[in-house]
């Protein structure tokens, strides 16, 4: 194996996992060929193309454990391309000389195309299997925490207060939008390519897109508009999408990376033993599946830039930008399998510390709400003067003089007209949460089914 973190080995499943990479396997991606090569005997047998026996007798054959990887390996690297040895040695096993009737009409690049719509159908599978899994995990947080007060922050400082389940609810409606687009997606990818050495179908004459329309038929895939060899525009939507999924992944790796810091310690990931430990320092428990979420964002925006490069292909055919996708999408789907599995790891049992998060918010001694007491003196006050006095009083808090509490009721026009309890209630978080938790319910409810 080369030394790449997407193989199996030192990193384990760290980039990548088992299933993620059986799909996009050497022997996998040569039983697509497979596949597509007898779905086309079969198609054209229909139309009567070809013997009925040959296509029996190529569907009866086209097993990968049949392969000669070593001599398909060495043909390939002479060559350029794997169709023309394979078909080489596909024909060879049908008896009574019904091999000749394998790759019937078609190119190199129909059969890869295909292959790959294939391939990418599975993994898109297995892509929307970990966001049901992730959204149902951040769900159950979202319903559990609506109402669990913690610091809302902007450039990293205190902002306002929000409730935890909102936080989640907010990376919830990502997960939401990704799965819907996976579906939208679909139509645009799951096409069949068969369109010949230039595209236009000439060495079947008249039966061309009927043959099309039957090995599109044959293998579960629509038939396309017009042919695709050159028009990359659904692969690179593909691996947008990846990127957009792994995007995401990353904002709540790095999200949970920040809460973890020793100095807020608001949520931990899941308990492992030796897990994120450290080799000097035996106290350490490091955001290690969150680290690999943002990674995976990083890793897998870089496949996408790859993939929007090969889109630029040169008249019917490219001559080089295709091979650019051999290495971007296998390497985008793996990474991002990754980083899905880090989520799931770190969400399904997150540690979630609202007494952590409650500390946090009474750092600031109330600072945090200025603008909730503000707006609550304003009534009585006017809106100017209560901003001027919560102001001044921010900054006598600030400088450790008072509690920001005590610097208001010391003030004469607020003592006169607010009980302690007023200003209190005013100064908790938990009363200034506004519509979080009303938004978290509402977003819990549209995804009811």
């Amino acid at each position: 194996m080369p030394p790449v973190v997407v193989n199996r080995g030192l990193f384990g499943e760290m980039f990548g996992t088992d299933e993620m990479r059986a799909i996009f396997s050497d022997r996998a991606l040569v039983q697509r060929y497979l596949d597509v090569e007898a779905g086309l005997a079969r198609a054209q047998a229909r139309l009567g193309v070809i013997p009925d026996q040959a296509a029996t007798a190529i569907s009866a054959v086209a097993q990968v454990e049949r392969v000669d990887f070593e001599r398909l390996a060495a043909r390939t690297e002479i060559v350029g391309y794997p169709i023309l040895p394979l078909v080489e040695q596909l024909s060879d096993w049908p008896p009574d000389g019904l091999g000749q009737y394998c790759h019937w009409g078609a190119t190199t690049q129909d059969i890869m195309d295909t292959a790959d719509v294939l391939q990418l159908r599975d993994a898109l599978a297995l892509v929307d299997g970990e966001l049901a899994a992730i959204g149902a995990a951040l769900a159950t947080l979202a319903d559990k925490y609506a109402e669990t007060p913690m610091a809302g922050r902007t450039h990293l400082q205190h902002a306002l207060p929000i409730s935890f389940g909102y936080k989640c609810a907010t990376w919830l409606s990502a997960i939401d939008r990704h799965q819907a687009r996976l579906q939208q997606l679909k139509p645009r990818l799951l096409v069949v390519q068969f369109s010949g050495a230039a595209g236009t179908l000439a060495s079947l004459g008249k039966d061309g897109l009927a043959i099309q329309q039957a090995l599109a038929e044959e293998l579960g895939l629509a038939a396309p508009a017009i042919t695709w060899h050159a028009i990359r525009d659904g692969f690179a939507e593909t691996t947008g999408l990846l990127a957009l999924i792994a995007g995401t992944i990353g904002k709540i790796g790095y999200d949970i990376m920040l809460m973890m810091q020793t100095e807020l310690g608001e949520v931990l990931e899941p308990f492992v033993a030796g897990r994120g430990a450290s080799s000097t320092m035996p106290q350490k428990r490091n955001p290690i599946s969150s680290e690999i979420m943002l990674a995976a964002a990083k890793i897998v925006r870089e496949q996408h830039a790859l993939m929007l490069d090969a889109l630029v292909q040169d008249h019917e055919r490219a001559t080089g930008p295709w091979h650019v996708e051999w290495h971007a999408l296998p390497t985008a789907f793996i990474v991002a399998s990754g980083g899905l599995r880090g989520a799931r790891e770190a969400l399904e049992e997150l540690e979630v510390r609202p007494e952590a998060m409650a500390h946090n918010l009474g750092l600031t001694r109330g600072l945090i709400v200025a603008e909730a007491v503000m707006m609550g003196l304003a009534p009585r006050l006017g809106r100017q003067h209560a901003h001027d006095i919560v102001y001044a009083c921010c900054r006598r808090a600030l400088d450790g003089e008072h509690s920001f509490i005590d610097a208001l009721l010391a003030e004469p026009d607020v003592a006169a007209v607010f009980q302690r309890a007023e200003i209190e209630a005013l100064t908790d978080p938990a009363n200034y949460l506004g519509a979080a938790p009303e938004m978290t319910r509402a977003l819990l409810a549209r995804r009811a089914p």
